[in-house]
C-alpha cells in the first residue's frame, strides 16, 4: 500500500521519500520502482528510497503503512527522525487502532489496548496531537521486490482523532485526490473503522482456518452463522463505545459474498509465510469485551483456534 501510495503521489509531482527493507529496498534502488496498475497499465518511478529514517530527517508527513504488529518494534526506533515540529502521521493499518481511545473523550480517555501497543511503547514515542486515522480499501501486492501491482479499490478516509476539520487532514485529502484516487474526511473515523473491522474480524480468520474464498465463505449456511455472531458481538461492543455502524450486519454478508472468489489478505499473508493482523483484528476486540464486561464467545473462539493454527 505504502509503495503504491507514494508512487502515485510522485507522479503527482509531490516530494516523496520511501523507507524499505530487504530486497524490495535492493530492487527499487537498482531499478526505481514498478508499478502494474488498472488494467495492467504499468509505470515506473525514480525513488528516492532509504532503509534507516535517520537518513531523511524531519518530513511534513508521514504515512505508516506498515502492518499492524509490525509497528511497535519499528516506531520506536525509526520514526522520532522524520518528526519536525509540526510533523502528522497518518496511520494507515487494517483492524483496530493502538491509539482508538486517545482523545477519545469520556470514561475511556487515553486508555492503552495491551494487545496493539504493549506496554505502551508506540505511545510514548507518538504523541496523540500528530495522528490523523485513517482507513485504506485499496488492495495491492508485491508481484516481485520493486513492483507493486494493483488489485483493486482506490479510496481512502481520512479523519483527526477529535473529529475537528482540520487544514492538514484537508490537505492530505487533496494530495491523495490529486494523485488520483479517492479520499475523503470523516469526522468519526473511528466509525469507519469499525464499519471495516465489522466484516474483517469474522471472514479474516475464518478463512485462515477453512482456506475459503470470500464467496465460498459467505455461501456456506454455517459458515455464514459463525460470522454473523462474530459481527453481532463486535456490534454490541461498538455501540456501548458509542458507536452505530450504519450498514445492517446482513449488508456487510452480503457485500462479502459479491466480493466473489477472493482470498483475504489474512490468508494470503499466511500463504505466502508472513505474520498475520491477528491482534489488530481479533484479539483486541477480544480485549474490548473484557474491559467493557461483554462476553465475546465467537470472537474468542476465533481468536483462539487461529493462534493456535499460525504457531503450529
Amino acid at each position: 500500500i505504502g509503495a503504491y501510495l507514494g508512487a502515485k503521489l510522485l507522479q503527482a509531482d509531490f516530494d516523496v521519500y520511501f523507507i524499505a527493507r530487504g530486497p524490495h529496498l535492493e530492487a527499487m534502488r537498482a531499478n526505481g520502482l514498478k508499478i502494474i496498475d488498472r488494467g495492467d497499465q504499468s509505470f515506473t518511478v525514480d525513488v528516492n528510497v532509504f532503509s534507516d529514517s535517520n537518513e531523511i530527517g524531519p518530513v511534513d508527513f508521514v504515512f505508516l503503512t506498515l502492518k499492524a504488529h509490525s509497528l511497535s518494534s519499528y516506531v520506536p526506533s525509526q520514526l522520532n527522525p522524520l518528526l519536525g515540529p509540526n510533523t502528522a502521521v497518518v496511520t494507515a493499518q487494517n483492524g483496530l487502532p493502538w491509539w482508538y481511545f486517545k482523545k477519545h473523550g469520556g470514561e475511556f480517555d487515553g486508555k492503552n489496548i495491551e494487545k496493539l501497543d504493549p506496554g505502551g511503547k508506540i505511545s510514548q514515542i507518538l504523541d496523540p496531537s500528530r495522528i490523523i486515522g485513517s482507513v485504506v480499501y485499496l488492495a495491492t501486492i508485491i508481484e516481485q521486490p520493486g513492483v507493486i501491482r494493483f488489485q483493486e479499490g482506490d479510496r481512502f478516509t481520512l479523519g483527526e482523532l477529535d473529529g475537528s476539520d482540520s487544514i492538514r487532514v484537508n490537505s492530505i485529502a487533496d494530495a491523495i485526490s490529486a494523485a488520483g484516487m479517492r479520499a475523503r474526511v470523516n469526522k468519526n473515523i473511528r466509525q469507519e473503522i469499525w464499519l471495516k473491522l465489522l466484516g474483517n474480524l469474522a471472514f479474516n480468520p475464518l478463512s485462515v482456518i477453512t482456506r475459503a474464498t470470500l464467496y465460498e465463505m459467505a455461501t456456506h449456511e454455517g459458515i455464514v452463522e459463525i460470522a454473523r455472531s462474530s459481527m453481532e458481538e463486535a456490534t454490541k461492543i461498538a455501540n456501548e463505545l458509542g458507536i452505530r455502524i450504519p450498514i445492517s450486519i446482513e449488508k456487510r454478508i452480503e457485500g462479502v459474498r459479491s466480493v466473489g472468489h477472493h482470498k483475504t489478505s489474512m490468508l494470503q499473508d499466511l500463504e505466502s509465510g508472513r505474520p498475520i493482523e491477528l491482534e489488530a483484528m481479533l484479539g483486541s476486540v477480544e480485549e474490548l469485551g473484557k474491559i467493557l464486561n461483554i462476553k465475546t464467545p465467537y470472537i474468542s473462539a476465533l481468536y483462539s483456534c487461529t493462534d493456535l493454527l499460525t504457531r503450529t
